[in-house]
Parts: C-alpha cells; sequence; structure tokens
C-alpha cells in the first residue's frame, strides 16, 4: 500500500500494481487447452467445431481443459476459415417501443436455435443512425440483416440488402427482389379497431397517424375505409403524429379541443394511447366514461392493471420466429425470389374502451 502525505494527513492510495509492471494475463491459446488437454493442436480444433470424428474420452478432456483455462475461441479466426461470423445484425427503428424488444425476443430465441447470435443497433427513426448502423454491421461481416420497422430506402440500406440475406419487418414498401417481408395486416387490425367502437355507439371516431411508413399508412387507410363502411364519413378526423407518446399527447389536445370533440381515439401504437391517455387526464376527461382509446400492437404495457389498454394484437414472439426462420433459409440459399409472410392481427378488450357517451348521440352531424 503507498501512502501520500497532504499537510500532516496521510492518504491511503490503493495500489494498482502498476508500479511493480502488471500487465494484464494473456488469453489462453489453442496451444494451452491442447497442453493441457494431452492432445494435438489440431484435435483440439475438431472438438470446438463440433467434429463427429473424436472420442467421447478425448472431446471430454478438451472440453475440461478450456473450461479451467477459460478459453473462448477467436471467432475472427473462425470466421475467417468458414467465411461467415454466424452474426445476425437486426437494426430497429426504435428502441423505446415495446413491440421491437418483444419481437426481438422471439427472433433471438428462433436464431439461437440455428447457431446464429444477434447484434442490435438502433436507427431512431434518423437516415443517419440508420446507415451508420448498417455500416457497423456490414465491418463485422454479418451473415444477415433484419430491419424491423425500417424500410430498406437509402443508398446504403438497399445496397446492403442486395448482397446481403435481408428480413424486412412491418414495412412492405420493398421493391428488391432478394429481400423478405414480414408483416401485420395492418388494414384489418384497424377496421377490427374501428368495428368495435361501433359496437359501442361511437361516432365521432379520431385515429391519430404515426410516422410515415407503410404500417401507419395501412392503418390509416383501414380506419378510413371502416368509417366510410359504417356511414361515418362525415365524422373522420386524423390528427398526423409519430409513434411516441409525446406525440401521441400533442395530438390528442389536438383533437379533444376540438368541437364537438372525439367520443373515441384510435392510436397508431400502444406507446401513441399512452399519450392520448395523458391528454385526457390533463383536460380532466374520464377513460373510458368519457373517452374511449384504442391501441395497437397490444404489447405488455397495454396489459399493465392501471392502464388496461384495449389493443389490436400483432403476434409479435411468432413474427420473430418467422423472420427468422426465412433469414435462416435465404443465408443458405440467396438466391430465392422474396417471399411475404403476412400475421393476422385480433383484438384485445381491456377497460380503456366503453358506451359512447349519452350526449354523443344527439350530435348536430348525426
Amino acid at each position: 500500500m503507498q501512502t501520500t502525505a497532504r499537510h500532516d494527513i496521510a492518504v491511503p492510495v490503493p495500489d494498482s500494481g502498476l508500479a511493480d509492471g502488471f500487465s494484464p494475463r494473456p488469453r489462453p491459446t489453442i496451444r494451452n487447452v491442447a497442453e493441457r488437454a494431452g492432445v494435438s493442436k489440431s484435435l483440439v480444433s475438431l472438438v470446438l467445431r463440433g467434429s463427429p470424428h473424436v472420442s467421447e474420452h478425448r472431446r471430454e478432456a478438451v472440453l475440461q481443459a478450456a473450461r479451467e483455462l477459460g478459453y473462448r475461441p477467436n471467432a475472427v479466426a473462425r470466421s475467417l476459415v468458414e467465411g461467415r461470423t454466424h452474426l445476425v445484425g437486426a437494426l430497429v427503428a426504435d428502441l423505446h417501443n415495446p413491440f421491437y424488444a418483444e419481437f426481438l425476443d422471439g427472433l433471438q430465441e428462433s436464431l439461437h436455435g440455428e447457431g446464429l447470435r444477434l447484434l442490435i443497433g438502433s436507427g431512431r427513426w434518423d437516415p443517419a443512425f440508420e446507415d451508420e448502423a448498417v455500416e457497423a454491421f456490414l465491418e463485422l461481416r454479418v451473415d444477415g440483416l433484419v430491419l424491423l420497422g425500417v424500410a430498406p430506402s437509402s443508398d446504403t440500406l438497399a445496397e446492403a440488402a442486395a448482397y446481403t440475406p435481408t428480413v424486412v419487418v412491418g414495412e412492405r414498401d420493398v421493391e428488391l427482389d432478394s429481400v423478405d417481408i414480414v408483416v401485420d395486416d395492418d388494414q384489418l387490425g384497424a377496421r377490427l379497431a374501428v368495428d368495435h367502437l361501433v359496437e359501442l355507439g361511437h361516432r365521432r371516431i379520431a385515429h391519430i397517424e404515426g410516422t410515415p411508413s407503410s404500417a401507419a399508412r395501412c392503418r390509416c387507410e383501414g380506419y378510413l375505409v371502416a368509417m366510410r363502411r359504417h356511414a361515418l364519413a362525415p365524422y373522420i378526423m386524423v390528427e398526423h403524429g409519430d409513434f411516441t407518446e409525446e406525440g401521441g399527447r400533442r395530438a390528442a389536445l389536438a383533437l379533444l379541443k376540438r368541437e364537438p370533440r372525439p367520443t373515441a381515439i384510435f392510436a397508431a401504437n400502444d406507446v401513441v394511447a399512452l399519450g392520448v391517455l395523458t391528454a385526457a387526464s390533463e383536460l380532466g376527461l374520464r377513460v373510458p366514461e368519457d373517452l374511449s382509446v384504442v391501441g395497437y400492437d397490444n404489447t405488455h404495457l397495454a396489459a399493465v392493471h392501471h392502464i388496461s389498454l384495449t389493443s389490436v394484437d400483432q403476434p409479435r414472439r411468432a413474427m420473430g420466429r418467422s423472420a427468422a426462420a426465412l433469414l435462416s433459409d435465404r443465408i443458405c440459399e440467396p438466391g430465392k425470389t422474396s417471399r411475404l409472410r403476412q400475421v393476422t392481427p385480433q383484438l384485445v378488450v381491456r377497460h380503456s374502451t366503453g358506451p359512447a357517451p349519452s350526449d354523443s348521440q344527439s350530435d348536430p352531424q348525426s
């Protein structure tokens, strides 16, 4: 232990060991494992590659030696030998949206079963960040890409998807022949939401549109189709927003200050719906007595007891598993034609929706 003096007080200073020439312990090598196990380096290499042509006795000896030494295979060296890294890069539009996190759970579970590891990058709804993340994935020589809520519209993303096995999730606007797509039937989901509100007696049903994307567009189109089918075209109200809670709050405040105000709001996703609930609270409106709210995605937030949000369910983990299967297949056969997998949404009814207020039935537009 060293000490330094300041005035007459001795202050202990932790001994870093650097003065004694301390340096980090070198990483164990395949040679060290071979020496510990009493076998050749080539046999260690066979064991680490999972070769069946090794006796069980020798395999266990090598694995035991590797555990004792804390040996980790050199992934870079292995990738040079095998011509692949066993890595998959997932570019996520927004890590703050729980839908993406729950999708990634299903994706990672399936990729793990295929011997693939997942790297995650966030695009933050910004093309510059999207390009930067994809460039990093390509520098790491990933075997495949998953674009989640991101369309390969920039030159960087389009070029990457053209020569790297790629699956796009949640976006339909893809013109590349070699890219697979996994989407939800967003128009159907929107119609389910509107139909539910109409059954409860609502007519002044508004919609908050999400960040410009094919998913947001299809949900808005589904809303418009359903409103017209129910002869409610005069009551159509669409407020532009984004896929954030604050965006939902601002859009809801604009809608709820209209005269007459809507009695129900269909939000572009659950995060936006949380913003709607905040706006309703700020204005002293009760949910669902004064205002019914429907979200989209049916994330874990919707099921929280004090939120209890009615929401359109996308089978997120199933979508993740489907994306993993498509990607694994395309890594093995890159020349396959593009495939589309569409899942069917369902409405999950909770406590955020209820009968339309009685005074709404005397609406002068009716």
